[in-house]
């Protein structure tokens, strides 16, 4: 489908998705970020579902001003896939040993390394520009300086919730790798420091959400938080870029006879801000739940942990804020599924997936998210398909 325009808005909300299917309270979310006096537009991935905020599958184009709330928690949260030479001939029946391997190599959850991983005894790890980054640490917000040595053996982890780290094939039978994750708690503490100070500033009083309170251009406290999100969003990159190269150290190990090979890392952030150029204007494009689809760049738009993902390629569509989702999008709450599923419909859905199926990611159970393939078709304006993936072992956090 293309586009259509959400109607009684103060600038063009444009939705890749009918405006019957998506909940009141994310209408309202909109309406209420299309008030903001900086906004100048809005587009709305076929994934759109209720956040905090703002919602999530938005991409919020504002010139001059950034809402912290809006790119969320999670700074630089995204996914990164690799094409190995390996086929489905070369996996084992049982996939359970890959799968543990894979959970000792790269902590999830809560779990943290027991010391910082050096990169540079990582296979094929470029550490250009790691001590710069880690040399700007100093300048990230007094509130979470002390987080260092926790922030660095966080680095290289998965964490929790909806991130994971899977083994899938095409179909053509080409084995892929594919992970999901952000930048853990270092970026979280960032980013509520940083909203905290949002909301007590004069200008965003009497908004008509508080979540939406923004940092304007040419003060302080924008040059800190830009410092801040920059720096949160390079470890999120970090982050997903080492626990790749520890995921493919596995895979050579448990593969040494077909002595598998990697091409190119396709990797894209979804909650994220970036500095971009439209209609001669300078903006401030922030997406919440959206990855960067310009023409000919590569993105990942996963499914859920049954169901399957897709690689694409962006047809650089303006009218999108060259745009596209960044999943399946959450058709129910987390609550919700785990009222309404049971471990028995988690073992069901999740049928030939190597993967936990116990009580404690009910709430990521694939009838909990929209229909992968609606949400792709709804969007063949905005990028075109290039491989379609399906998960042989999926490791949650």
């Amino acid at each position: 489908m293309s586009y259509v325009e959400m109607p009684g808005a103060k600038v063009p909300i444009r939705m890749w998705t009918d405006p019957s299917t998506v909940e009141e309270v994310a209408l309202q979310q909109l309406r209420n970020v299309s008030t903001l006096p900086w906004i100048k537009g809005l587009a709305v991935m076929p994934d759109v579902h209720y956040g905090k905020g703002a919602t999530v599958g938005s991409v919020i184009a504002m010139q001059g001003a950034v809402c912290p709330a809006a790119v969320g928690v999670d700074i630089g949260c995204g996914m990164s896939a690799v094409k190995t030479s390996l086929t489905a001939n070369d996996l084992p029946g049982d996939l359970s040993r890959l799968r543990s391997k894979i959970e000792e190599a790269i902590p999830v959850g809560r779990g943290m390394h027991d010391s910082p991983v050096d990169p540079g005894r990582l296979h094929g790890f470029g550490t250009a520009g790691w001590d710069d980054f880690w040399g700007r640490f100093d300048g990230v917000a007094d509130a979470v300086k002390f987080r260092q040595d926790r922030a660095g053996k966080q680095m290289g982890t998965l964490g929790g919730g909806n991130h994971f780290v899977e083994v899938c094939t095409d179909t053509t039978g080409s084995v892929w790798l594919m992970l999901h994750s952000g930048s853990r708690n270092i970026g979280k503490e960032l980013a509520e420091h940083h909203i905290g100070v949002a909301q007590k500033l004069p200008h965003n009083q009497g908004l008509v959400d508080r979540d939406l309170a923004v940092f304007v251009a040419d003060t302080p406290q924008m040059a800190a938080y830009r410092n801040d999100l920059f720096w949160a969003q390079e470890y999120a990159r970090y982050n997903r870029t080492i626990m790749m190269a520890l995921l493919k150290d596995v895979v050579r190990k448990e593969f040494k006879k077909a002595k598998p090979t990697f091409e190119s890392e396709i990797s894209a952030h979804h909650n994220y801000v970036a500095e971009e150029r439209y209609d001669g204007m300078d903006l401030l494009v922030t997406r919440k739940g959206a990855i960067r689809a310009g023409s000919g760049e590569y993105g990942i738009i996963p499914g859920s942990m049954g169901t399957g993902s897709y690689i694409v390629k962006g047809l650089g569509n303006p009218m999108s804020f060259n745009s596209a989702s960044h999943g399946a999008g959450r058709r129910m709450s987390r609550n919700a599924a785990k009222r309404r599923f049971s471990t028995k419909d988690l073992e069901e859905q999740t049928r030939g997936v190597e993967c936990r199926k116990d009580s404690g990611v009910v709430d990521e159970i694939p009838g909990a998210y929209k229909p992968i393939e609606q949400v792709i078709d709804q969007q063949r304006d905005l990028v075109e398909v290039v491989a379609k993936l399906k998960q042989v072992v999926c490791v949650k956090g």
